[in-house]
């Protein structure tokens, strides 16, 4: 088999709550939040690894199919492996498969950067939110301490290559189909879950709009 065609999808996603991906504490300044998100180097803006994307789709879609329980990410020769990558299996003699999905670093539109630059927040384009633990025997907060988020209302552009290999077009129309399909999913389980640290308290929740009927095809079947 070979690269027959790359299938781009670029898209949107917006905050609908504020959202934590955080960066290490060793990047930390001294005095300030305890819990502050991922940045760009360049211009401090803050933004969504690929990476973070990928693995929340991945799990999600896992969940629902029932696999990767124990974390492994084994290939079992499921669209999933397929589509996201897997090691070895021995015990059922599947061969490590490489990802055929690339997903980009997520950065702020120029709107968004424009907006949230008059933010009247003591951070660059972020909000502070405290977050306290609760006492259950004196019923007050304790332990205060300061999240950093991504505010809700930012829009970040997003896109997904999708890798199809095959040897003739009617192959490459059905890898096509399957990644794409369950791509869609992947991004509809997240839209309806969360991105990002604390969920469960409200953060995280996300809006991803694709492209999936008019996707932007690079063909390399006769290269």
């Amino acid at each position: 088999m070979k690269l027959y065609q790359k299938i781009i999808l670029n898209g949107t996603l917006e905050c609908v709550t504020g959202l934590h991906i955080g960066d290490s504490k060793e990047n930390a300044e001294i005095g300030g939040v305890d819990a502050p998100v991922i940045r760009r180097k360049d211009n401090r803006q803050p933004y969504i690894p690929g990476s973070s994307l990928k693995g929340k789709i991945r799990c999600l879609l896992e969940q629902v199919a029932g696999e990767n329980a124990n974390s492994k990410s084994q290939n079992n020769g499921s669209v999933i492996c397929q589509l996201f990558g897997a090691s070895e299996n021995k015990p059922q003699k599947y061969e490590s498969c490489q990802s055929r999905l690339i997903v980009r670093d997520a950065y702020m539109t120029p709107e968004t950067v424009k907006l949230f630059s008059k933010l009247d927040t003591e951070l660059q384009f972020t909000e502070i939110k405290f977050e306290n633990s609760i006492n259950r025997i004196k019923g007050t907060a304790d332990s205060p301490r300061q999240f950093e988020r991504v505010p809700a209302g930012a829009i970040f552009n997003v896109e997904f290559v999708i890798n199809v290999f095959a040897d003739t077009k009617d192959k490459a129309l059905l890898e096509a189909t399957k990644f794409i399909d369950k791509l869609k999913q992947g991004v509809d389980l997240l839209n309806q879950d969360y991105l990002g640290g604390s969920g469960s308290r409200g953060y995280g929740q996300v809006c991803i709009n694709l492209n999936f009927d008019k996707p932007s095809i690079k063909d390399y079947a006769n290269a």
